[in-house]
């Protein structure tokens, strides 16, 4: 077998690759899932660090511009617009 990741022994590679294999549908979509999660947040907290000036609103609307497209973004600011001066 051909080795994938360069920092990894072979055979530890190997070794988690059968492990892989042999998990259930469940076990990896929830491994999935949890991967997803933690670069969501490592990617939100590498914003918040880039950012120090900015409000959580601010962080939120630069978040979702980059991980799911201006569209989004400009609707994500008119709700957010539309909930301030409903507070008023």
């Amino acid at each position: 077998m051909r080795t994938q990741l360069s920092d990894t022994n072979p055979l530890v590679e190997e070794k988690l690759i059968n492990i892989l294999r042999e998990s259930s549908v469940s076990k990896k979509l929830s491994l999935a899932f949890s991967l997803s999660s933690l670069t969501k947040q490592l990617s939100y907290r590498a914003l918040v660090r880039k950012n120090p000036d900015a409000s959580e609103q601010e962080i939120d609307l630069l978040f979702v511009k980059l991980n799911y497209g201006e569209a989004i973004s400009n609707k994500l600011k008119h709700y957010y617009s539309k909930l301030y001066n409903a507070e008023k």
